[in-house]
């Protein structure tokens, strides 16, 4: 039977608003692939990012314009040279391992040859904001284990202040986004040392991190827009404690295994993380998050719905995903 691909845009409106330091967004927007092979349907979700210079008509266009190798039985390892948009190759590769999964009968962490997942505590992330909206966030979230601040503005060092006496007992990670410069750098990171905060993700320019082969740090500083692939680990030696792995940066399951396994060969520390998004694509990263330090996953947690059936959030603690929804 001919494989037959469906690529489909949907938009699922965030429960308020989303704010990082470069913007904010009111919903997610996701593109879905689907594909039916023998009467198996596997699925795949990414975010197309524009900070990767990557939109939805760009991803969807890009997979429509691969549609006959894909429909002709394109596999993972062939993904990359049909598709560029790294967005549209995460879909389509956590796609054909749903479908390949569905055929075989098999989970996929089988099939990868991982062990079964199990829960895992997924941080919860605060919007930036002034410290007192993000203080109150973070006493509305104090009971949740795991605190994500996203940060990269002028007044960073009150905010980080202000959400340590809201939320006392919570363990604390910081992402700026690349919203640092190297001038700011070593008082904000002395700043989240006395906080007690654990890790620091991308506090300068990904083109502009050198500075961070010579500063001393108390905190673990971990790559997210500077780590994207196995290939550029070299790049992030001497600089980074940490990467931040994410699916949509690395063009699926499949090379953010491979991505993972380097990582882990040069002591790097895993976090596994993912842009707003449901509950489809956070399920692929749940294997990834057996063997990361710090999991990143609540983006169905910030949506006003996620899609059914769904991942069951037990607060912060993130069940594997049923077989129904992806593996």
């Amino acid at each position: 039977m001919k494989r037959k691909l469906t690529a489909t845009h949907e938009s699922w409106p965030i429960a308020g608003s989303f704010t990082i330091s470069r913007g904010s967004k009111t919903a997610a927007d996701v593109v879905v692939v689907t594909l039916e092979e023998d009467g198996a349907i596997g699925r795949g979700e990414c975010v197309p990012y524009p900070r990767y210079e990557e939109t939805v008509p760009q991803v969807l266009a890009a997979i429509e314009a691969a549609r006959r190798p894909i429909e002709a039985g394109l596999t993972r390892d062939r993904l990359a040279s049909q598709v560029a948009p790294r967005a549209a190759q995460n879909a389509l590769d956590c796609a054909l391992w749903d479908l390949e999964a569905k055929k075989a009968g098999k989970p996929v962490w089988q099939l990868a040859g991982l062990a079964e997942p199990k829960p895992v505590v997924t941080a919860f992330t605060l919007s930036l904001d002034t410290p007192e909206a993000m203080a109150r966030a973070a006493a509305a979230a104090a009971d949740r284990p795991l605190l994500k601040l996203k940060l990269g503005r002028d007044g960073d060092e009150e905010r980080v202040d202000a959400i340590r006496q809201a939320a006392p007992k919570a363990r604390l990670i910081v992402d700026a986004n690349e919203g640092w410069d190297e001038a700011v750098l070593p008082g904000r990171l002395a700043a989240c040392a006395k906080a007690g905060i654990e890790l620091v993700e991308q506090p300068l320019p990904a083109g502009n991190d050198e500075a961070l082969r010579s500063i001393e740090r108390s905190v673990v500083i971990c790559a997210d827009e500077s780590a994207h692939d196995a290939a550029g680990i070299e790049k992030l030696i001497g600089k980074y404690d940490a990467i931040n792995i994410k699916l949509d940066k690395t063009g699926g399951l499949t090379g953010a295994l491979e991505l993972a396994r380097v990582a882990q060969k040069h002591d790097l520390k895993i976090m596994v993380g993912c842009m707003l998004a449901t509950s489809l694509a956070m399920a692929p990263a749940m294997l990834l998050a057996q063997f990361a330090r710090f999991v990143d996953l609540d983006g169905p947690l910030l949506l006003k719905q996620d899609r059914s059936p769904g991942i069951n959030f037990a607060g912060s603690l993130m069940h594997p995903p049923p077989r129904a929804l992806w593996g």
